[in-house]
């Protein structure tokens, strides 16, 4: 069968409307704010064989490694029949980190398989030793339920067994479930979209052009490739601490371009540490295929195919592949920033008049709560200025694409108030472009409740390029309101709220570009 172009933009399309069709779902049935109001989650349409094939413009750290879980469902539990429904998110097996649930769901047509549909959203609480399940953690145990692939769904028919595991392991179980609904509901609208394309065009035709736009994507990356002059660029950078007392933490990239293709070694970064910045081998690798993404033109698919000439080389039992039991609930928010921002460092060596400087390289990981209820968000922040652009200032960058949760919306819903929710001026690196300034952020608590923050770049700072400065780095403390004093937090710390007190998180902005005029 021949490829005709209109034919393969008609169906690039009709599979990413698909993806984007589960993921109005998922916001709109959704029952937490995190889902609902962050829109912190990702949906997927996958080949018969688990390929990746298209996938809405959600979250780079949960699209890059959903294949993972995809694969990791299928080598553990076989094949699935029709009405099974998978359960993952264990991150020894393709997750990121255990709020983080992915729900499989097989695709049939006439009794024969034709693709997948998946989705991935951060629940608000999966257990773990502090509300909201972002641990201050040692080992995985400590930061919530791990479920590996699991059927929800047999044929049709609800698991019990491992629904009630699950929900009798976590602080806000009605949440959860209202969640888990709202992605079977998301899966099935993924279902019935390709069923539809097969119906009006038939199930070989819509193969056929999968097939192709893996190919078609494939091409672009290589183009894009071949664009770095051929030879080695080496780039270190550091996480803060592991949050357990160690550090700074060394990441080290060398890449080598060889024509069309591309080899990340990353072998050479610190060890596994006792602390829970730990980096899942699937996360490290979403963060790398975000950086070459980044490279392509922007009306080019992401998809399988264009990941076809990365190779990437870790060395398991290292903080960027980490196994079992290794705590890794902030390798997926804060130490897959660094990796991007060492990825890019290297790159900009090859690439000068194109790539950016550092963004804030943290998400700010923020999780609050008591009996009943549980709030978490990240908060953005500045990014890296670059040639010819100054950089943003007050956003989610890189590997997160969140919203930030509305005051209203957090105000209705938990024993919280927003007090200030501004940018931090003058906290971009000045350049002759200078970078986006980061974000102050302050909640009051009205009732007492525990919390953490799992953050970095507090004392280390985002690079500047080209002459450029580094950003300011960011602030976390909390103001009593017993005498109004003030108690600084570390980057990544677990604390107590007394009715009246406020947490200020001010988040790092990004780095300059270019020699400041003065």
């Amino acid at each position: 069968m021949t490829i005709d172009p209109i034919h393969l933009s008609l169906f690039r399309n009709l599979f990413e409307a698909a993806a984007e069709e589960m993921g109005i779902t998922l916001q709109r049935v959704a029952f937490s704010a995190n889902i609902k109001e962050r829109r912190d989650f990702s949906c997927a349409l996958f080949s018969p064989v688990g390929e990746l094939l298209a996938q809405a413009a959600h979250i780079p750290v949960h699209l890059g490694s959903m294949p993972a879980s995809v694969a990791a469902v299928l080598a553990h539990l076989g094949s699935l029949a029709n009405g099974d429904v998978a359960i993952v998110n264990d991150p020894f097996m393709g997750g990121t980190h255990l709020p983080d649930i992915t729900i499989v769901s097989p695709i049939f047509y006439d009794g024969a398989l034709v693709g997948y549909a998946a989705n991935r959203a951060h629940h608000a609480d999966v257990g773990g030793i502090s509300p909201g399940s972002m641990t201050l953690s040692r080992h995985i145990d400590e930061e919530g339920i791990r479920i590996e692939p699991t059927l929800l769904n047999r044929q049709g028919v609800r698991n019990m067994e491992a629904l009630e595991r699950l929900l009798a392991a976590v602080r806000t179980p009605d949440e959860r479930l209202g969640d888990l609904e709202a992605q079977l509901a998301a899966n099935h609208v993924g279902a019935v979209a390709l069923r539809r394309m097969i119906e009006r065009h038939s199930a070989e035709t819509v193969a056929h052009y999968g097939r192709a736009l893996l190919d078609y994507s494939e091409q672009f990356m290589a183009r894009a490739i071949a664009a770095i002059p051929q030879g080695g660029y080496a780039f270190e950078d550091v996480m803060d601490d592991d949050g357990a007392g160690s550090g700074p933490v060394p990441i080290r990239v060398v890449i080598r371009a060889q024509g069309d293709r591309v080899e990340v070694d990353l072998r050479t970064s610190a060890d596994q540490v006792a602390g829970c910045i730990n980096c899942p081998e699937a996360v490290m690798r979403s963060a790398v295929y975000y950086c070459f993404a980044c490279l392509m033109e922007d009306e080019v698919p992401l998809n399988a195919g264009a990941f076809r000439r990365i190779d990437v080389l870790t060395r398991p039992g290292s903080l960027l592949h980490a196994l079992y039991p290794a705590a890794v609930v902030a390798g997926n928010t804060e130490t897959s920033q660094r990796v991007v921002d060492v990825v890019f460092g290297a790159l900009a060596q090859a690439l000068p008049e194109l790539i950016p400087a550092a963004s804030c390289g943290t998400m700010s990981s923020v999780a609050l709560g008591w009996t009943g209820w549980t709030y978490y968000e990240t908060v953005g922040g500045g990014s890296g200025a670059g040639p010819g652009f100054d950089g943003a200032s007050a956003v989610q960058c890189h590997m997160t694409n969140t919203l930030n949760t509305p005051a209203e919306a957090l105000e209705m819903q938990y024993p919280l108030r927003v007090r200030r929710f501004e940018r931090a001026l003058a906290t971009g690196g000045r350049g002759a472009n200078v970078g986006g300034d980061g974000i102050v952020r302050e909640i009051e608590a009205l009732e007492v409740c525990e919390g953490t923050v799992l953050s970095d770049r507090r004392t280390s700072r985002p690079y500047g390029l080209a002459g450029g400065e580094a950003g300011a780095s960011g602030v976390n403390d909390v103001v009593r309101a017993a005498g109004g004093t003030i108690e600084p937090l570390a980057g990544k710390a677990r604390f107590q709220l007394q009715p009246g007190d406020v947490l200020r998180i001010r988040s790092a902005g990004g780095g300059g570009w270019g020699r400041p005029a003065h």
